[in-house]
């Protein structure tokens, strides 16, 4: 199963700018598509963005188009989450996702499978 890593989080003022990263521990990101997903303390997880084993296809949440990119850059096995102009109801632990790319791409926390450990993106004055 894919084991999955993120980096990337941190402390950020309101306005301000972090990337977030999506490496693999085990085995390849390459095959499979990939998610990235958020939960603020006593919140349900929701979603922030997903974006296709071939990286044609991104989904993004209404809160985050227009200020969150995502992308991929196979040679270097890794998922991005780009995110500019920060609130803080941005704040929260972010995980990334996977699903080997066999599956129908579905942007919804129930369709995949493989999930990371969190990073925590804190954003406040």
């Amino acid at each position: 199963q894919l084991q999955l890593v993120e980096s990337g989080g941190g402390l950020v003022q309101p306005g301000g700018s972090l990337r977030l990263s999506c490496t693999a521990s085990r085995f390849t990101l390459r095959n499979s598509h990939i998610g990235w997903f958020r939960q603020a303390p006593g919140k349900e997880r929701e979603g922030v963005a997903c974006i296709s084993a071939s990286g044609r296809i991104t989904t993004y949440e209404d809160a985050v188009k227009g200020r969150f990119t995502i992308s991929r850059d196979n040679p270097k096995d890794t998922v991005y989450l780009d995110m500019t102009s920060l609130r803080p109801e941005d704040s929260g632990t972010y995980f990334c996702a996977g699903e080997p790319d066999y599956t129908a791409y579905v942007c919804r926390a129930s369709t995949f499978g493989s999930w990371g450990q969190g990073t925590p993106v804190t954003v406040s004055s």
